[in-house]
């Protein structure tokens, strides 16, 4: 099968609709149709099923539409990729959330000036659902992921920091004054909790907008106590499950930069003297000896 094949049938798969599929495309539905029928022909089964009252995917046309949703993203991944490693002055796309790196970056990143293999590094702020998309679709190179909350399929990762978690909450919450929580306080306690209510909100700013209303207590790692603004309270709970932060990157990846920016992240992490345990997919941070060169 063709990438443009695929991309003709996802069109048709997600619309439903020959004619809005072919709008979509840019072209006419004719030719859409036939190259349909022609991919059917190849495979021997029926993708869709046509009738006076619409179209609808056979079960064959279901594998495929959740096969090709894969090979479509990993074709734009790779493009993205490529197209990034071949600039006249290749960056190291590092893909987090404010406060998401345990402390650990502003080291990391003054360390890894001084490696031999250092590239310019660039860095991509983001939402907490937006961390890991934005590395499996090629925009960044690595991210600074949470573990157990994220999922961690199709990456390679090495865990940094081990985390204890604070109930956020607004200065004003009846909680905000003891010296530790437990979960069954938070759960007593009227004030919905995140995670778990509001699970469409991600920005980190619009959760803490929410906690200063009085909206929402939000459970995190320890380390958000050091961009916490003032008019909250953090208060530690002491039963939370603890936060592993990791790097993660795409499985595979042979990149001499990302092996120097992850060697150089698990040294600052060692310094900085808290244990590090294994509780997320775990390869070495040493990427192939001899990974291609000019990445």
């Amino acid at each position: 099968m063709e990438t443009r094949e695929l991309a003709y049938f996802a069109a048709v798969a997600e619309e439903l609709h020959f004619g809005r599929a072919a709008a979509r495309l840019g072209m006419a539905q004719p030719p859409l149709s036939r190259a349909i029928q022609k991919l059917e022909r190849r495979l021997g089964v029926r993708l869709f099923e046509r009738s006076s009252r619409g179209v609808s995917l056979t079960p064959a046309g279901e594998v495929l539409a959740r096969e090709a949703a894969k090979v479509l993203d990993a074709v734009a991944a790779a493009t993205a990729r490529t197209r990034r490693a071949g600039l006249a002055e290749p960056r190291l796309v590092v893909a987090l959330k404010p406060g998401g790196d345990g402390g650990l970056l502003p080291d990391v990143l003054a360390a890894y000036r001084e490696r031999p293999g250092a590239i310019g590094v660039e860095l991509a702020l983001c939402g907490v659902a937006e961390r890991a998309r934005l590395v499996r679709d090629g925009t960044a190179d690595v991210a600074f992921l949470h573990s157990p909350y994220e999922d961690l399929t199709g990456f390679d990762s090495e865990p940094l920091r081990v985390e204890g978690s604070v109930a956020i909450m607004t200065a004003a919450h009846p909680l905000a004054g003891r010296t530790h929580l437990h979960l069954a306080d938070l759960d007593a306690d009227p004030t919905p909790r995140w995670p778990g209510a509001h699970p469409e909100v991600s920005d980190p700013a619009m959760l803490m907008q929410l906690v200063a209303l009085g909206r929402l207590v939000v459970v995190a790692p320890e380390s958000v106590r050091d961009q916490m603004r003032r008019d909250l309270a953090c208060v530690p709970v002491l039963d939370a499950p603890p936060t592993t932060v990791v790097l993660a990157w795409p499985e595979g990846t042979r990149s001499r930069a990302l092996a120097e920016f992850v060697h150089t992240a698990t040294e600052v992490a060692t310094r900085h003297s808290v244990p590090a345990q294994n509780t997320a997919p775990h390869a070495s941070p040493a990427l192939p000896a001899s990974p291609a060169p000019g990445s």
